[in-house]
């Protein structure tokens, strides 16, 4: 006893560390409440509940994301990752569970491998490598439950329980050599809690991510923000002012997004309660995807569809399609400009899915027509196949590039990338908070890309660029590199500049950019993003003079014997010659008719070069005066009787459906 009590006082200070063993749990704060969709409070705690396929699940998600050593450093292989076979969890909540376990245990992976090998797990239980996988997220779990047995849940399929029923039952009986192995590793580092072997700015978005509000913006498609707020306030809820005064059944409107309202995060079980989810009036995502959409508004108010490429989810879409077609509808009823037999009255919103498989093209379809999207088409094509005239683009103005990012600037990278339908890859740079160089220029390059492309359509007036990024190379470099591009093809008039999109602008941008740009930071209240617009500027006008015009018909034989170079003979001062001199009476008696003619082929000269002209895409504004070229054409016509076409428009049917237009 005395021997055993010295031992005691001379390891006081790690027993300490030792003792505290009982309070190790490797998941973070944010995932102690139950999932979103889980709606029995008494229900028992998921993490003790774990079902065999989230195992599964969540041991394919790591063994595809892990970060794989050298073969000279590799102690542990999991396996090659082509061979790697997701199995489908259908339930929202049992995809979280498994793409959280997935998430800590890369976090934490150099953790758990020094655990298996100090405890000499890999040598006495030799498994094969396409389980090891397994191995570390089950171990992960194991250690969050303080090493306790799992309660066994219920309805699982034989053949998906063997393989983990067999890794459980190895870590069982290796448990208390388990368990001293973690604790000589905190031992070890010096840690407290075994979250502080993580670096600060993971430590850092963790904390953030347990305070980040619930956001979703009103389907206007299916609601209004009136009818919204009347089912809200029903039901117990109150409107407050501003984000930091949420609490409990409260809400508010966003700051930037008007569509968007911003609630606590623990009443989503409330909201699925009124039936305002299940119905589509309210969709949930995260503000950083809904700042982009939101900034198209103003740019749809002249009309044209919108074209969207990158990567984005179907709430991405139907929030872009439900902002084209409230923007149109405000404009039409504005301007009256649209008769009630006119089908094509809303913009129409075109997808490029690019080499997407039909599997996800039919789950965006049917998410489309669930939010009751109409004005949506989709293109089985990627963004450099198509070409510039495709007739099915003309109608293009505004084009929307949300290119595949780092999301360095997301908080919550699980609930994104599970909402956002992002590649699951990426929580290996997020799980290590920092994105390797090969991988953030591999990012740039892509999206660099992507806009040379797009500023080649040339029938578009703006392009809408958005992020979650916070790398400048991301952001602001791309789109200097894009400009200084575009610039020197065209020296003399760049085609396109930087404006602003339209929301509250960045205090803290530089000051080149401050204005052209929006930047939101990622904080307690949200996750960040970045938006930029690029506009295209008017083409230069291009003033000709009457003698210029007639010289261009006398070339084409409309004047029949008119030379417009010949000078005028001046007649004196207040006198008027009543007589037509003689070699043109005897003209008028031999062509009767000529006069008319060559009248009918001047207009029909300045009618093609007024179609000519109009060809080109500008950027019209109220308050621009028309071209001094336009206005000499229709004094042209009024004189020789003739009325120019000035709407230079022509019709298009509508196709407002969710069809996939094949290639």
């Amino acid at each position: 006893m005395v021997r055993k009590g010295g031992a005691v006082r001379r390891s006081s200070k790690h027993g300490s560390h030792i003792s505290a063993l009982k309070r190790l749990s490797l998941l973070d704060p944010a995932t102690a409440e139950p999932p979103p969709l889980q709606t029995d409070p008494s229900a028992p705690d998921e993490s003790t509940t774990c079902p065999d396929q989230v195992y599964l699940h969540a041991a394919a998600i790591f063994q595809s994301t892990h970060l794989e050593k050298p073969a000279a450093q590799r102690l542990i292989s999991y396996g090659s990752r082509s061979e790697v076979s997701v199995p489908a969890v259908r339930a929202e909540a049992s995809q979280r569970l498994a793409f959280q376990l997935a998430f800590n245990t890369l976090k934490y992976q150099e953790l758990l491998e020094d655990v298996l090998i100090d405890s000499c797990f890999c040598v006495s239980q030799p498994m094969l490598d396409g389980r090891m996988s397994l191995v570390a997220v089950m171990l992960t779990d194991l250690m969050d439950r303080k090493f306790l047995p799992r309660m066994q849940p219920a309805n699982q399929a034989e053949e998906e329980v063997k393989a983990v029923r067999e890794v459980e039952a190895c870590l069982l009986r290796f448990r208390t050599k388990l368990v001293a192995s973690l604790a000589r590793c905190r031992i070890k580092h010096d840690l407290l809690m075994l979250e502080n072997i993580l670096p600060e700015n993971i430590r850092h978005r963790q904390e953030r991510a347990t305070q980040l509000p619930l956001y979703a913006w009103i389907n206007t498609l299916r609601s209004s923000f009136e009818e919204v707020s009347e089912v809200l306030r029903t039901l117990g809820f109150s409107c407050v002012k501003s984000v930091g005064q949420l609490e409990g059944r409260t809400f508010c409107r966003d700051a930037h997004c008007h569509d968007l309202l911003v609630f606590p995060n623990s009443v989503k079980r409330d909201l699925t309660d009124t039936r305002l989810l299940s119905d589509h009036r309210l969709v949930i995502q995260d503000k950083s995807c809904c700042v982009g959409p939101w900034a198209l508004r103003p740019l749809l108010a002249e009309g044209g569809d919108v074209l969207m490429t990158g990567c984005f989810s179907a709430q991405t879409v139907a929030h872009v399609a439900a902002v084209a077609a409230s923007a149109s509808a405000h404009t039409h009823a504005e301007t009256h400009t649209l008769s009630q037999s006119n089908t094509r009255g809303q913009s129409t919103v075109i997808v490029c899915l690019g080499d997407e498989p039909p599997s996800q093209t039919d789950e965006l379809q049917n998410t489309l027509f669930k939010l009751g999207c109409k004005n949506v088409k989709l293109l089985s094509v990627s963004l450099e196949s198509l070409d510039v005239s495709d007739t099915r683009l003309q109608e293009v103005r505004v084009m929307v590039v949300m290119p595949a990012c780092s999301l360095s600037a997301v908080s919550n990278p699980v609930d994104y990338i599970m909402q956002e339908n992002r590649d699951p890859r990426l929580m290996l740079d997020l799980s290590h908070g920092s994105v390797s160089p090969e991988k953030l220029q591999t990012l740039v390059c892509r999206q660099r890309k992507d806009l040379q492309r797009v500023v080649q359509f040339p029938q578009v007036r703006a392009v809408l660029y958005s992020t979650c990024s916070v790398h400048p190379e991301e952001n602001e470099e791309v789109l200097k590199t894009i400009l200084s591009q575009t610039q020197e093809i065209h020296s003399t008039a760049p085609p396109y500049r930087l404006s602003s999109p339209g929301l509250l602008q960045d205090e803290d941008g530089s000051q080149e950019m401050k204005a052209s740009f929006f930047r939101l930071e990622a904080s307690d209240h949200h996750n960040g993003c970045f938006v930029a617009l690029l506009t295209r500027q008017p083409e230069p006008e291009v003033i000709e003079t009457p003698q210029e015009v007639l010289a261009r018909a006398a070339a084409k034989g409309l004047l029949d014997g008119l030379h417009p170079n010949q000078p005028i003979k001046k007649e004196g001062r207040g006198r008027r010659s009543r007589r037509a001199p003689a070699n043109q009476a005897r003209s008028m008696k031999t062509r009767p008719h000529a006069t008319q003619s060559d009248q009918s082929r001047v207009a029909e000269f300045l009618s093609h070069e007024m179609k000519g002209s109009s060809s080109a895409p500008t950027v019209c504004h109220q308050s621009e005066k028309p071209c001094s070229s336009r206005r000499l054409s229709q004094g042209m016509f009024s004189r020789t009787g003739s009325t120019p076409n000035t709407t230079g428009s022509t019709s298009k049917t509508s196709g407002l459906s969710t069809d996939v237009i094949p290639r």
